[in-house]
């Protein structure tokens, strides 16, 4: 059957972006139209509606279940779709960071031919991660990348404190006055007691917009990529961040980095973390892969990440 002919939604996170989702809208009905093809365009208006609105279209029947905002917009549609069948998820980018749209070959915002492949509508099975009942499609953190999240968050529906410029200063700030807590690694039999300057548990490579902390991870490989930093120094600490754009960190003493199908940790008291860029407190994390959890619209002749 031609993609086209199949039942489409386009789920609109209004504030994503600070409005850029919004400024979508006049290409992408222009785009429809052109091609013909019937679809919904439904807007949410809270925290959690997205979910709502994906679960409710998958049982119409519907095919393709577009996002058009950040990464916690994709998160919220995807949550009801894990390991369904017939329904394909895609993503058009108009958050603040976009790190999620990189694992599927396109950039963070669209030109003609990636809107051209959207429509191809061209697939590949994607792994989830879940951690305590909560899945992450780009990645999770613990430690200092937690810390900005916590400092830069304003609530749910991707609205921050600001832009970029304001998530640099939470940076700094953080890079300045954090203090690692203990944490227990339990992965398999092996137990190890560390400090944790980060904890990066990752099915794509990048966060915050330019920081590729777990370089080499694949979507479709059945495992989780983990970047575990240990203490350091302030010195140290920026030595490791500047490397932490090219990837080149992973060969640092001071960097565990390994992959895994599921790994635990325990702290001693309850810490931040982030589940795609959306802020959350525990003490205990339970986290492991989903082989294959979703079926995703991607881009075969960009910089994925999935086995080709």
């Amino acid at each position: 059957m031609d993609s086209e002919k199949k039942k489409w939604v386009f789920i609109i996170n209004p504030v994503a972006g600070n409005g850029s989702a919004n400024l979508l809208i006049p290409k992408l009905e222009y785009l429809l139209t052109s091609r013909s093809i019937e679809a919904d365009l439904v807007f949410t208006e809270r925290p959690g509606h997205a979910s709502e609105i994906s679960k409710s279209y998958y049982e119409k029947g519907t095919n393709y279940i577009i996002g058009i905002g950040g990464d916690g917009t994709l998160n919220e549609i995807a949550r009801p779709l894990i390991n369904k069948k017939n329904v394909t998820l895609g993503i058009i980018p108009a958050g603040t960071g976009n790190d999620f749209i990189q694992i599927l070959g396109f950039p963070d915002r669209f030109g003609d031919k990636d809107w051209e492949t959207l429509f191809r509508a061209e697939e590949k099975d994607m792994d989830v991660g879940i951690c305590n009942n909560m899945i992450f499609l780009n990645g999770m953190g613990l430690g200092f990348d937690a810390e900005v999240a916590a400092e830069n968050y304003a609530g749910s529906g991707e609205v921050k404190k600001g832009g970029k410029n304001k998530y640099i200063w939470h940076i700094i700030k953080t890079l300045l006055f954090f203090r690692e807590k203990k944490m227990v690694t339990l992965n398999g039999k092996d137990r190890t007691e560390s400090d944790c300057f980060i904890n990066t548990i990752a099915n794509g490579r990048r966060f915050a917009g330019s920081f590729f902390l777990t370089p080499e991870a694949l979507a479709d490989d059945g495992l989780l990529d983990i970047c575990m930093i240990k203490k350091l120094s302030l010195t140290e600490r920026f030595n490791i961040l500047l490397k932490v754009p090219k990837g080149s960190h992973v060969t640092d003493k001071r960097v565990n980095y390994y992959k895994t199908p599921a790994v635990s940790l325990e702290f001693p008291v309850d810490v931040p973390f982030h589940v795609d860029g959306e802020l959350n407190f525990a003490k205990n994390f339970d986290v492991k892969v989903l082989p294959s959890a979703l079926k995703m619209i991607y881009n075969p002749g960009g910089p994925h990440y999935f086995i080709r």
